[in-house]
């Protein structure tokens, strides 16, 4: 809000309280138009396939103009890109990421990326099916699948970094070598191979995967490691079973 002073009047201007609500109209219409766009090419590789998948035939069925759809997207490419994220990064997706940020238990944390690993793969299968179905060429298809592992590779860094920040890295397993097994475990060649190729259904590879992770990640026997170190401190010196005890006390009877 604006104050203007004339004389010893003060005026309230409010054109400044529009400001914050027009750029949210904005945002929302723009939104809206992203949306319409991708939903518009979805129809169109499922009705004419890639090659009718064309810039104008977007803006037309989407309702802009063809104008619209190169300055939002640049490219066939992009359009596509905001296709597999729409299709991966939904609700669910979300609810996942949520439950595994709120809680601080290592191994809890650990054992929900496979939900999310799960519910990406599930969704990038089926628009990665549409898109060979449709006729999508291959260069564009290696270059989207490139993308999006690359994406997950930077994401999953922190998980690795919470792990050791926590002291529950398996002993011997350095972060980089760390990140480079949970990025392999989580990827798509793994569920294509046990989900699509073996029969597996979506949930039995969520369990084998949270059970691998944990295995494969954490250390074990935790508590029992700590125990162990107390008990040498109280133990005198000697061997662990305890023969200096008995050789001291044989002393002291003599």
């Amino acid at each position: 809000m604006t104050i203007l002073t004339i004389g010893c009047y003060n005026f309230e201007l409010a054109n400044t309280k529009k400001r914050p609500y027009r750029s949210l109209v904005r945002k929302r219409q723009a939104t809206d138009t992203r949306v319409r766009i991708v939903e518009a090419t979805r129809q169109l590789l499922q009705s004419r396939g890639y090659a009718g998948m064309t810039i104008e035939a977007i803006a037309q069925r989407a309702e802009v103009s063809a104008q619209s759809v190169y300055a939002i997207f640049k490219s066939k490419t992009g359009i596509l890109t905001d296709l597999l994220d729409q299709s991966t990064f939904g609700a669910d997706y979300e609810d996942a990421v949520r439950q595994a940020l709120s809680t601080n238990d290592p191994e809890a944390r650990l054992r929900l990326a496979a939900p999310i690993a799960r519910q990406i793969h599930d969704a990038q299968s089926a628009t990665f099916d549409l898109l060979r179905g449709a006729g999508v060429v291959a260069p564009e298809l290696s270059a989207l699948e490139q993308q999006r592992e690359s994406l997950r590779y930077e994401r999953q860094e922190e998980m690795i970094i919470s792990l050791r920040d926590a002291g529950r890295l398996r002993p011997g397993l350095d972060r980089a070598t760390a990140r480079d097994i949970f990025w392999m475990l989580t990827g798509r060649d793994v569920y294509r191979m046990l989900v699509r190729e073996r029969g597996w259904s979506s949930h039995k590879y969520q369990d084998w995967l949270a059970d691998t992770l944990v295995q494969s990640l954490l250390t074990t026997g935790r508590a029992n490691a700590v125990r162990s170190r107390a008990a040498k401190r109280v133990l005198p010196t000697g061997d662990s079973t305890g023969r200096t005890a008995n050789r001291s006390r044989s002393r002291r009877n003599s």
